[in-house]
């Protein structure tokens, strides 16, 4: 059987009628931009991946790149697929959909908004969702590979926020929180009430506070009066409130009421049932964290990657 190589397209037409035909057959067949331009592991990359890339990063930067930068991410984007393959990741279309519609969200856009947008540019949206399940699939390979880089230490963490604090404080204070066990006590008030209505039940609320003595007696009591609701316990960490509401609950103290607050079922106030210190991440201590971590996955990410280069098969054409 005659075998007809990818060059056959730019040679001269063949003597033989039966020959010339099948290789006129062949390169009519093959539009320009499904040429492939490169091969790794055996995955081929096209003229028209290419397109499509520089097109959507062209979307997303406002710049244009570099026809080898652009074949370059698509390279290590096949390498990525390929290594968590072998691992037995497999990312589902379902997870790779939700990443897409999480992306739309953040622009204040539907998934379909963003598939139109995204056409209104010339980009076919599976574009864009191959990259997702890429970045997906290597998140997971380098955080388990090298999961025990990414452990840092509390004290190595308190250490970086005291050089970085000018005024010189410690900051191994910071990690001090308190949960908080709340009971909420609803004053009932219906629909369509006056204020004056509110008004009424908010003395109420004001006089079982100053009769409040601890949650044991006093939300029995609670329950006692009339259209009082006595809702479930919650706990509420002080690291992941707001400064206002923190202060609130601090100034309150344990076995107290906090000062009613109008609400649209009524007058609420909040029983501070116990209060118990725990060690917790504050929030300057979960951004040096995270930066930790950024440094350190970039940097994994790197050698990793470039290991897997040196060691595979790309065939450019």
């Amino acid at each position: 059987m005659t075998r007809i190589s990818a060059f056959s397209c730019l040679l001269p037409p063949l003597r033989l009628f039966g020959v010339a035909l099948v290789v006129l057959t062949v390169c009519l067949a093959r539009p320009a931009a499904a040429q492939v331009v490169a091969i790794v592991n055996g995955d081929p990359i096209t003229a028209y991946d290419i397109a499509q890339r520089t097109k959507f990063n062209q979307l997303a930067t406002r710049k244009t790149q570099g026809r080898k930068e652009v074949l370059d991410e698509l390279i290590d984007e096949k390498l990525k697929i390929q290594v968590g393959e072998r691992y037995k990741m497999r990312i589902s279309n379902k997870d790779v959909e939700s990443s897409y519609a999480q992306m739309g969200r953040r622009m204040n856009l539907s998934a379909d908004q963003l598939t139109q947008m995204l056409a209104r540019s010339g980009v076919h949206p599976g574009t864009l969702k191959s990259r997702i399940r890429a970045d997906i699939t290597w998140q997971s390979i380098v955080r388990g590979k090298f999961k025990e880089s990414f452990q840092f230490r509390d004290k190595d963490i308190l250490a970086m926020i005291d050089d970085k604090n000018e005024a010189g404080g410690d900051a191994r204070g910071k990690t001090t929180a308190y949960d908080y066990v709340i009971r909420p006590i609803l004053f009932i008030v219906p629909k369509g009430a006056s204020k004056a209505q509110f008004n009424v039940r908010r003395r109420e609320a004001e006089a079982m506070r100053a009769r409040f003595n601890g949650c044991e007696r006093g939300l029995d009591f609670a329950r006692a009066l009339r259209n009082v609701i006595v809702r479930n316990q919650v706990t509420r960490n002080s690291a992941d409130l707001p400064p206002p509401l923190r202060k609130l609950l601090d100034d309150t103290g344990v076995g107290h009421l906090t000062t009613p607050e109008q609400i649209a079922d009524g007058i609420q106030v909040f029983a501070i049932c116990e209060k118990r210190e725990t060690k917790v991440d504050t929030p300057e201590m979960r951004k040096v964290r995270q930066q930790l971590f950024s440094k350190q996955f970039e940097k994994k990410s790197e050698r990793f990657l470039a290991q897997l280069r040196r060691s595979a098969m790309i065939e450019m054409k």
